[in-house]
């Protein structure tokens, strides 16, 4: 094999690993406490565990932070997909955030096929001269990871392994949170089921962790199941920064993760990139930070928006009736920064920043092309009228399947 190639499961690739998809995101926010109102009660998101910062913060800074619990909460089977971090506390405890004034994301995280993909990246990263901010394991999520950073300081994270909560919705003891690494592993390393069978040994009882508390009424019929609102989330992103310099974004983004340009967008003037970690149309979008003036939204934030993808049409449709009664509005943004996205809506979250409700991504096939821009579905930016029914498209239900039962 050529010097510069890595055998990634039998694939020579230019980096020792290959990214799969966009596993879960996270932000830093002013009050965990009325984020999780929003993000839970409203749009559905569970709590799986949770995590006090105040350990971390210097004992100089503690009267300064405030609340320091930080959450991270699910909307399928993997421990957590999304995840809310006191602002404050974070930045007292991890110098990083500190020196980036505008970094308001906690991490994008991007999901690989096996342990020595992680131990490799490590290697490889270091060999490359790039930073590590963090490598191993942690807990709340046992998932194994290294922590490199792009050019404007959103740090991103390469995982494996993530803890799976199942059909009795608890997460893992929090006993079993002693079983850290500050580093990668030597391989081979145990399996996950050998580490159960040490925890059981030790008399750790499995049913110790986290279960959410009693749920809101469930009276929503969702494809035949009762739900507590008539939608479910069945995936996160795509995620949406905003960068100094997009060529250099792209640089660190394509070039050393691996992902895949699917399009460009010029906006008034300004270069817009999209770029997928699978068949999605994109699951990261870079815009130049003199686009947010020209949108007139905040300027002390690089973080664009993310979206949240619900089941079906139907229940956009409902989501934008029930969560409109619940005094929520929407922001309407220009189509043309979406390409590749159907109908959706823009909410505001109580700390500003935007997320993006929508049901439909195009997907790319074998030849990496997205579909001509006179082929996409034409859409009112209005909800009111959209119709009660769409014509479907040839890749209206493809891409990534909601696994298990919808709650």
């Amino acid at each position: 094999m050529p010097q510069n190639l890595h055998c990634v499961e039998g694939v020579s690739l230019t980096r020792p690993f290959q990214i799969r998809r966009l596993g879960h995101f996270g932000i830093n926010v002013a009050s965990v406490d009325v984020a999780l109102d929003f993000y839970s009660r409203l749009l559905g998101f569970e709590l799986s565990d949770e995590l006090d910062f105040g350990p971390r913060v210097p004992e100089a800074l503690k009267a300064q932070v405030g609340a320091t619990r930080g959450v991270f909460t699910r909307h399928g089977t993997d421990h957590h997909s999304f995840v809310l971090f006191p602002k404050r506390a974070v930045e007292a405890s991890n110098p990083h955030y500190g020196s980036y004034p505008e970094l308001m994301v906690n991490q994008i995280t991007w999901q690989v096929s096996s342990l020595r993909e992680v131990v490799d990246g490590f290697k490889w990263f270091s060999e490359q001269g790039l930073k590590i901010l963090r490598s191993g394991r942690d807990t709340p999520g046992s998932n194994w990871h290294i922590y490199p950073a792009d050019p404007d300081g959103h740090v991103n994270e390469l995982y494996y392994g993530i803890e799976q909560i199942g059909w009795a919705g608890i997460s893992k003891p929090l006993a079993m949170h002693g079983i850290r690494y500050m580093q990668p592993p030597e391989l081979p390393h145990r399996s996950e089921f050998a580490e159960v069978n040490a925890a059981l040994q030790q008399g750790l009882p499995l049913d110790g962790g986290y279960r959410r508390k009693t749920p809101q009424p469930e009276t929503f019929d969702v494809g035949g199941v009762l739900l507590a609102r008539p939608f479910k989330i069945t995936k996160i992103g795509p995620v949406r920064i905003f960068v100094k310099d997009v060529n250099e974004a792209l640089d660190f983004y394509q070039r050393t993760l691996g992902l895949s340009l699917t399009e460009e967008v010029i906006y008034e003037g300004h270069r817009c990139v999209f770029l997928r970690a699978n068949t999605e149309h994109h699951s990261l979008a870079i815009y130049p930070v003199a686009l947010r003036s020209v949108l007139g939204l905040a300027d002390n934030s690089s973080l664009f928006g993310f979206g949240v993808q619900l089941g079906s049409y139907a229940q956009l449709r409902d989501a934008v009736a029930f969560l409109g009664q619940a005094g929520l509005h929407f922001t309407e943004l220009p189509k043309a920064l979406f390409p590749g996205m159907g109908h959706h809506v823009w909410l505001t979250d109580p700390d500003g920043y935007l997320v993006q409700l929508f049901w439909e991504m195009e997907q790319i096939g074998w030849d990496g092309k997205p579909r001509p821009a006179n082929l996409r579905r034409s859409w009112d930016a209005d909800p009111t009228q959209w119709p009660t029914t769409l014509s479907p498209l040839s890749d209206s239900f493809a891409g990534e399947v909601f696994l298990g039962p919808l709650n």
